[in-house]
Formats: C-alpha cells, structure tokens, sequence
C-alpha cells in the first residue's frame, strides 16, 4: 500500500490543507475494509481505479461512487474493496465547499453527494478530466486550476466566521466557544447559527470532532499513554475520551492506538 501527501500552492492554502493519494492492492481472498472516521473537514474524491462498496447495517452493502464530497461528519462509514485500488483525493477545510461550490458546508453534512449531483456537466467533466490523466501530478496540476479558478471567480470577501472556523482548526479544538463569539461582536446565537452554516455544526460539536481528529494524529506515537493523549486534546479524563472515540470512530482508542483496528493499513505506511 502506498500512501502520500501534496502541499497545495500558496493561492489555495487558506481553503485546501493538502492533496493525497492512496494505493494499494486487495483480493476476493483479503479485501481491503477503509473506515471514514468524523471529521469536521471535507474531502474531495476520485477512485479512478476501483470502486469501493460501503459497508452498512446487517451486512448489507451499497455501491459507492466514482467521484464525489465527503462532507463534514460525527459518524464513521465502513467501505471494502476487493480488487486494486488508486485514489486521489483534495482535503479541504470546510468554508471551501462555499467558495468552490456555492453551497454552505451544512449541505453536505454528514453526507457523500456523487460530483455530478454536486456540479452537474461540469463535475461529469472533471471526474473524466481527472480519470484519464496520465499520472498523479497531472492530476494535481488539473485540480490546482479548477480550485484557482473558482477562487478567481468569486468578487465577495470571505465571511469573518471563516476566520473562527480556522482559529478551532489550528487549535485542535481547545477553544472556548463564548470568547469566540464576542470576539467576532455577535451574540452566541448568531455566532452558533453563522458557525452551524460554514463547518456543518454547533460550534460545540465540532471542537469534540476536531480535539477527536488531533487525538488520532498520535497514531503511530508509541512515547505517549492514552492519558497523555487525553489531556494534550484537551479531554477533561480518560473515561470522556474514550466515549468519544468510540462514538466519532467506532473503536476503542486502546485498539486503535496498538495497531490492531480496522481500517489503520494506511497509517502503518
């Protein structure tokens, strides 16, 4: 399996946070099983080897698409592949969805529209853009563009809650949600609507998903205990740690951490 990162050029740092791939190869004898854990950002996707099915409740299971968006989620989603598979993939925070496709981020929450639903002709360009590009720099290249030129496009300034959404991001999530809204000289109700419009959700909900998505960035850490790792996210104790963990992931964060849990392939890389 292989896995990497891309740094996105200066124009589009404010809004993408990285570019990835992830490759790998699987069988009908050992299939590979990728779990979606919450986020408070959203992704971008483009299989252009391989479709993964998602796994749902009672063994039952759906094909998933060839490209689409993977908003802003509290839940994890199970997907498996039985034959080999290249994905490229945009990480992006999640006021982007605003700026590059007019919609607030709170439409996509908590849900995985296919691109052309998204975008219609021009997303069905794209995907087929992306699918036939040669190599994986091209397919930076094209994304680069199509991102620049959406920023190039838009007249308006960026709405301030931007700025608060990115302030919880680069904090992990340590914040307090009152200051912030007299920060931005809002009562905490329009602070709450505004923030719920451009991230997804309540302020408080997505500070417990992004101090959960800063906890599983210790993986691979083996010099902290969880307790550790508790307290550096900002967990009042341990107990409060491990329910969220086991509700944003669906393990227990001492599995996860040793290695044993579905769905790490990726991060042992």
């Amino acid at each position: 399996m292989r896995y990497y990162t891309m740094a996105p050029p200066s124009s589009l740092s404010g809004y993408i946070k990285c570019f990835w791939v992830l490759e790998g190869q699987a069988s009908d004898a050992l299939p590979y099983v990728h779990r979606a854990m919450a986020d408070g950002c959203v992704e971008l996707v483009f299989h252009y080897q391989g479709i993964f099915d998602e796994l749902l409740s009672k063994g039952t299971r759906e094909r998933s698409w060839a490209s689409g968006i993977s908003g802003p989620s509290r839940y994890y989603r199970r997907f498996s592949i039985e034959q080999p598979f290249s994905i490229f993939g945009v990480y992006m925070y999640p006021f982007s969805v605003e700026r590059f496709f007019k919609i607030p981020a709170s439409a996509v929450c908590n849900s995985m529209p296919e691109l052309y639903d998204l975008m219609g002709r021009e997303g069905k360009d794209l995907e087929e853009q992306v699918m036939l590009a040669c190599n994986n720099a091209t397919r930076f290249q094209l994304l680069t563009t199509f991102f620049e030129k959406k920023l190039q496009q838009r007249t308006d300034q960026p709405p301030g809650i931007f700025s608060s959404i990115s302030y919880i991001l680069q904090t992990r999530g340590q914040v307090n949600v009152d200051e912030m809204a007299q920060r931005s000289f809002l009562s905490v109700r329009q602070f709450e609507r505004n923030f719920k419009k451009f991230a997804g959700f309540s302020p408080k909900l997505y500070t417990r998903i992004i101090r959960f998505q800063a906890a599983i960035q210790q993986y691979g850490n083996r010099a902290v205990s969880l307790t550790d790792i508790a307290y550096r996210c900002g967990y009042y104790d341990q107990s409060h740690f491990i329910h969220d963990f086991k509700e944003f992931s669906g393990h227990h964060p001492r599995n996860y951490f040793l290695g044993n849990a579905e769905g790490t392939e990726w991060r042992n890389i």
